[in-house]
């Protein structure tokens, strides 16, 4: 039998260099925030602070759920009736009041800056001045808005009074929902912008046909945007309200600089829980463990928002076609 004098060719492998270069991402990841996490998670059912009589650190040792217990319990017995619970209260109240305004001028304004029937002059212009909040720092605009509503020589109390309209300056940075407003109000006009940037890059992403179709069958704006933009904008739209609750959920600079120097936070109603929890681990006794368990009823609750969030703005007809083809899959084996 002859020998075959073909010659095999070694092939070469090229698919393993893409690991050397993700390797350094999944490294760092590993060390500055997988481990962390895992500490953090073995660190909430364990004791571990500062005793601040002999300045000894006690623990850590685990204690199981003594640290929950804690947070789920107040002093006299009643359930959510703790700090942290008020803290995720606030952090909520402050998120809604500037995440609802904030995602529907963004998608109002992306769909107006993209509508090919309206003719906007200097668009550019435009969307560089509804971005620029975001290029400020958080530092900055704290220091602004702080002097803005000082008490009593800011300029919107001088203004007020000199106006005629308020008798005597008003104390906004102690008065619980006036606070309150002007926190949502300085993230609500930091983060629209960035958020119209990013809905806008949605609507261009849709095929133009689709519009001039719907035109062409005589549909109005409402129905356009109704109809066509919405259902195709469902996964960028996810994305912005999934970023927009973690975010708002880990509210902490802007608050934290509004109350620095003893203002803005009146009856604790403005303290957020990364507030908080930087206040158990970083202050006093430094109860490392409380911290920890605070910050993973954060993490669940972040968690849950961004499984509502995801139900909610799912694409149900996909889901009815899955289901249909299922069905009709089982009806065929049945007839089988």
């Amino acid at each position: 039998m002859a020998k075959s004098n073909s010659k095999k060719h070694k092939t070469v492998e090229y698919g393993r260099y893409g690991y050397y270069f993700i390797a350094p991402f999944f490294i760092v990841f590993a060390i500055f925030q997988l481990w962390p996490l895992i500490y953090t998670l073995g660190l909430a059912f364990c004791e571990n602070y500062t005793d601040t009589m002999w300045n000894v650190e006690v623990g850590p040792t685990f204690n199981g759920l003594e640290n929950f217990t804690t947070i789920f319990v107040g002093s006299d017995g009643s359930l959510f009736d703790t700090y942290t619970f008020r803290a995720l209260g606030n952090t909520l109240i402050m998120w809604l009041m500037n995440f609802l305004p904030q995602i529907l001028l963004a998608l109002l304004l992306a769909v107006w800056f993209t509508d090919t029937r309206v003719k906007i002059k200097a668009q550019g212009a435009y969307k560089i001045l509804v971005f620029m909040p975001n290029i400020i720092t958080a530092a900055t605009i704290s220091v602004l808005f702080y002097k803005l509503f000082d008490y009593p020589n800011g300029p919107i109390n001088q203004f007020l009074v000199n106006a005629g309209i308020w008798d005597k300056p008003y104390q906004f940075l102690n008065t619980k929902w006036a606070t309150r407003s002007i926190i949502s109000f300085i993230n609500f006009w930091m983060w629209y912008g960035n958020t119209m940037i990013v809905l806008t890059a949605g609507v261009l992403g849709i095929s133009p046909s689709l519009f001039e179709a719907a035109r062409v069958d005589g549909a109005t704006s409402w129905q356009i945007f109704k109809s066509v933009t919405l259902p195709l904008l469902r996964p960028i739209l996810l994305f912005s309200l999934v970023n927009s609750a973690i975010g708002g959920l880990q509210m902490f600079d802007i608050p934290k600089l509004l109350t620095t120097s003893g203002y803005g936070d009146p009856d604790y109603t403005t303290r957020t829980m990364t507030m908080y929890i930087r206040e158990l681990a970083f202050s006093g006794a430094r109860q490392m463990g409380k911290a920890s368990a605070v910050s993973l009823v954060l993490f669940v609750v972040t968690l849950f928002f961004s499984l509502v969030l995801f139900y909610i703005m799912r694409d149900k007809d996909a889901i009815r076609e899955k289901k249909a083809i299922k069905a009709a899959e089982k009806a065929r084996k049945g007839a089988n």
